[in-house]
């Protein structure tokens, strides 16, 4: 007995194998390791063994060098994780090739408490984490941090640069 296939049945079963093959490639990957630099308020690097991993803290996005707020929330990074062991629950890789993840201390989610402390926003175009937009939220209407600003510049409108003015109505 002979099957025929379909286009239709054969693109799909196509695509689901290619979604298993790239879920694979992005498979929870855990680090555990100490941490031995900090970077800026959303970068370290933790050794493992003999390796340096760098990893970008998933899911946030802290202000950068030179912008207002850098230095306290690379500090502030640095008090929760330099020298300390960390688990990292890897989610998948960046375009500069780091580890994008969620790190831990003694059961403390960092990536969170960045956000409580208001030193990191919610980096929403990248993710939907219902618990960091709350803390978002309670960190703006308490003010804390970044958020005693009036008007504090999100990190990836600070990359940008500034913009030019809008033409004014004639």
């Amino acid at each position: 007995m002979s099957v025929r296939w379909s286009r239709a049945t054969l693109f799909a079963l196509a695509s689901l194998a290619l979604g298993l093959l790239v879920s694979r490639a992005h498979a929870v990957e855990v680090i555990n390791g100490r941490c031995v630099a900090v970077l800026d308020g959303d970068s370290i690097r933790v050794l493992q063994g003999r390796d340096t991993i760098e990893i970008r803290l998933e899911g946030i996005d802290a202000p950068e060098h030179r912008q207002a707020y850098a230095e306290r929330a690379k500090q502030s990074l640095s008090d929760l994780v330099y020298g300390k062991n960390v688990k990292v629950a890897g989610v998948s890789t960046d375009n500069f090739g780091r580890l994008l993840g969620r790190v831990f201390v003694a059961g403390l989610d960092v990536n969170l408490e960045m956000v409580r402390r208001g030193l990191a926003w919610h980096y929403k175009r990248y993710s939907k984490d219902a618990a960091l937009a709350d803390a978002e939220s309670v960190a703006r209407v308490r003010r804390a941090g970044l958020w005693a600003d009036p008007e504090p510049v999100p990190p990836w409108s600070f990359r940008r640069g500034p913009q030019p003015p809008s033409p004014s109505p004639s």
